[in-house]
């Protein structure tokens, strides 16, 4: 059966809403936010969004980090545009995200930035611009911050508003990575394993995978279970691979519920059972996974763990040749299809 694994780059992100640590207790920050101290008020807003000493609360979150952002702090004017941003606390709004992320990053503010580059990139209230992306990447990046060195290693990566670089992407990548950054570690991982900008490195690979998989990211907990699969820079060890598919397909990750139906499928690093093949190819199908859903057209041609059903095995493999933008993929579907009709 057909197994996959992450190939390309990881999404964009635009803030990172770390826990801070306060040394002030809770009522002495709430007593200066309420005499009107901007640090305050970005401190109260920063304690509501992370229900640090205080319950959770967005809508309050809000409120003061509007407070101090209209005395112009510019870390919480970079906040304010992330709640709206996402819609935490407030209506989702692209237009207020884009304004407050501009007077922070107006300010040199880096998380404001990147969150003005996020809305180049995607096209949000402003028209898509990867260069002016790339740009403010590039301004927070140059400043330490994480999440735009990796989002700056995508844009290399990618070749979007620059001249396509491996090199490039490998340095910020890296740059993010040592940071813990887990989507640029699962992005170093793969550049390592495909020999794209350095030399090829399984062992290399394996290890990014396996940081940015004990932060609990889904695509690296696929990519490390497919080198425990296939024995690419650890032991090769079925069961292994198993245990990290599961992580990852129990966080509803598509080619991961696949790749553990054909684990269940083939029985190797579990008890062989149809029923749970179908199940997991199932799981990935719904989800438009092109080798799910061949997969379990190929149960249903058969009759495995599934009752036979012709046509249901037909409309999966049309399915699939049509979704994928694999040829290897497509060309499996189609054969399936000959063979049928």
């Amino acid at each position: 059966m057909f197994k996959a694994i992450l190939r390309g780059c990881v999404g964009l992100m635009a803030i990172g809403l770390a826990l801070l640590v306060h040394a002030q207790s809770f009522e002495d920050v709430k007593r200066a936010a309420e005499q009107g101290d901007s640090k305050a008020q970005y401190g109260l807003g920063a304690r509501y969004a992370a229900g640090q000493g205080v319950a959770q609360d967005d809508s309050q979150a809000v409120l003061w980090y509007r407070k101090a952002a209209e005395q112009g702090h510019a870390q919480a004017q970079a906040r304010l545009g992330g709640m709206y941003d996402v819609g935490r606390g407030v209506a989702q709004s692209d237009a207020q995200a884009l304004a407050w992320y501009r007077k922070a990053a107006g300010q040199g503010n880096a998380e404001g930035q990147n969150g003005l580059g996020t809305m180049y990139q995607n096209g949000q209230g402003v028209a898509r611009d990867n260069a002016q992306a790339a740009f403010w990447y590039r301004k927070a990046a140059e400043q330490g911050y994480a999440i735009a060195q990796g989002n700056l290693g995508v844009m290399y990566d990618k070749g979007l508003g620059m001249a396509q670089d491996d090199a490039q992407a490998v340095y910020w990548y890296r740059q993010s990575a040592q940071q813990g950054y887990a989507s640029a570690q699962v992005n170093l991982g793969w550049l390592y394993e495909s020999g794209r900008g350095v030399t090829q490195d399984y062992v290399q690979a394996a290890s990014w995978y396996r940081k940015a998989a004990q932060q609990g990211d889904a695509g690296a907990q696929t990519n490390l279970g497919n080198m425990y699969d296939n024995g690419k820079g650890v032991a090769q060890d079925k069961k292994e691979a198993v245990d990290w598919y599961r992580k990852a397909a129990q966080q509803g990750y598509a080619r991961a519920q696949n790749n553990l139906g054909a684990m269940y499928l083939e029985g190797t690093g579990v008890p062989q059972d149809d029923a749970q093949a179908a199940y997991w190819y199932r799981k990935a199908a719904q989800q438009g996974e092109p080798n799910g859903l061949n997969n379990l057209g190929y149960l249903y041609e058969k009759g495995l763990g599934v009752p036979q059903d012709t046509q249901e095995a037909i409309d999966l493999y049309q399915k699939a040749a049509a979704q994928t933008a694999d040829p290897e993929v497509r060309q499996k579907a189609q054969a399936r299809l000959n063979s049928l009709q």
